[in-house]
């Protein structure tokens, strides 16, 4: 999840140099590339890791040195070793990345360079004529592995509940520093700056003349920069992490203070599930936010990663926990494996971390948005946000809804609901 402190500030953009993917990890199919002079073509892409690199995660993993068991019988310090030690064994027993390499690559996977870095996405046009195109950000600690159950759902919807009103031509891009998008090399990339480069991507690099954008997470944030920009062909934004609070009640919250008088049932909840958030769950956002480069051991212990990605929020942790021990719900093993291989193979634990530190908003704040919005609330979320605040903070309001179930990886988590969130929330303005 995106930094909520607000600790640091940058002015100025400057030139980042394209980085590329340390030791080969993906192969690019450059066969067929379409290459501009500036190197802003599209060009095609696939993911085939070395059998070395797998040979080595695993010998890292049964060479993990363990911590002692916590003190405690719940997760009130952390993630559970008995946790962890599931994880490892399956990780080096069953777990096959070759599977999700094969399932990346049946879709049609790209890179192009944006205002000098390369930006790898997924781009599944439907197959129906009157589809929306729509552009879908993901977060922290996730990938484009997120999405990749909604791309069914989104892009041919007659197979999945959905009528051919309901298709969208889907976009998946992987922000800078993550997954196999290219890692900054100078500061400046920040949420407000990878807003413009999607809408670089949708206008000018896929020539959609119209689209709307979704995101969580960190796909939230960058979601509504996009639409404080509001470029002309940008028509719509749907959230599931709404930046709802008002200022003056996030500083507030921020520092402690509880909340005022008569406030409507509904926010104080709010007020009180953020005022828990800000004070016992975000140390990992905070410690990214100020010294990501401190955290090197993440790109050294494949476990130590784990513990790392897997410590995001209560209700993830709890739900992860249980697959783990054998009760899945709406994440498996797999899923969660998958997200974390991703980022240990593309050594990304580190460049991603930086976002934090580029960022100078706090994601749950009102932004100022003005383009049409809708607001998908789940109720495993860190908060739910009242929809007075969601009405105030998105006056062009399409839709507020609060979902029956699913957290704060909604899209990984929820497929099908988040889907038909979507379906709903941007049916006005088809």
């Amino acid at each position: 999840m995106p930094e909520l402190f607000s600790s640091r500030s940058r002015r100025g953009f400057l030139a980042t140099s394209a980085a590329a993917i340390v030791g080969s990890v993906a192969v690019l199919s450059a066969r067929n590339a379409v290459a501009a002079p500036d190197g802003s073509g599209i060009r095609p892409f696939r993911v085939r890791f070395p059998e070395r690199d797998l040979v080595d995660l695993a010998r890292r993993v049964r060479a993990t040195r363990w911590p002692d068991r916590e003190t405690v019988p719940d997760q009130t310090q952390g993630v559970p070793r008995a946790t962890l030690l599931r994880l490892a064994d399956y990780w080096t027993s069953r777990y096959d990345w070759r599977r999700v390499e094969a399932r990346l690559n049946a879709l049609p996977q790209f890179m192009t360079a944006i205002d000098g870095l390369d930006i790898h996405f997924i781009h599944v046009r439907s197959r129906h004529d009157n589809a929306l195109p729509l552009i879908v950000t993901h977060g922290w600690p996730g990938s484009v592995i997120e999405q990749l159950k909604i791309v069914g759902p989104l892009t041919d919807p007659t197979a999945h509940g959905g009528s051919t009103a309901d298709a969208f031509h889907l976009v998946i891009p992987s922000i800078p520093g993550h997954g196999f998008s290219g890692k900054p090399t100078t500061v400046g990339w920040n949420p407000d700056r990878i807003a413009r480069a999607w809408t670089e991507l949708m206008v000018n690099r896929l020539g959609y003349n119209r689209f709307v954008a979704q995101g969580g997470d960190w796909g939230a944030l960058i979601t509504d920069r996009m639409a404080v920009q509001a470029p002309p062909a940008l028509i719509g934004m749907h959230t599931n992490l709404p930046g709802a609070v008002p200022p003056a009640y996030d500083s507030a919250i921020r520092a402690g203070a509880m909340p005022p008088a008569g406030l409507p049932a509904d926010e104080n909840a709010a007020w009180l599930q953020l005022s828990d958030l800000y004070s016992r769950h975000v140390a990992y956002a905070r410690f990214m936010g100020t010294r990501p480069q401190t955290l090197a051991g993440l790109a050294d212990t494949p476990v130590g990663l784990a513990a790392f990605m897997l410590d995001h929020d209560v209700r993830s942790l709890d739900l992860i926990a249980a697959a783990f021990a054998g009760h899945p719900g709406g994440l498996s093993r797999d899923d969660v494996l998958d997200n974390i291989t991703l980022y240990w193979l593309t050594n990304t634990a580190v460049s991603a971390a930086r976002l934090y530190w580029e960022n100078p908003d706090s994601v749950v704040a009102a932004k100022g948005v003005r383009v049409p919005a809708a607001v998908s609330v789940f109720p495993d979320e860190v908060y739910q946000a009242p929809r007075g605040w969601v009405e105030k903070a998105y006056p062009n309001l399409l839709r507020y809804n609060r979902v029956a179930k699913g957290g704060h990886f909604a899209a990984w988590e929820q497929p099908q609901l988040f889907a038909e969130e979507l379906r709903a929330g941007f049916r006005p303005l088809r």
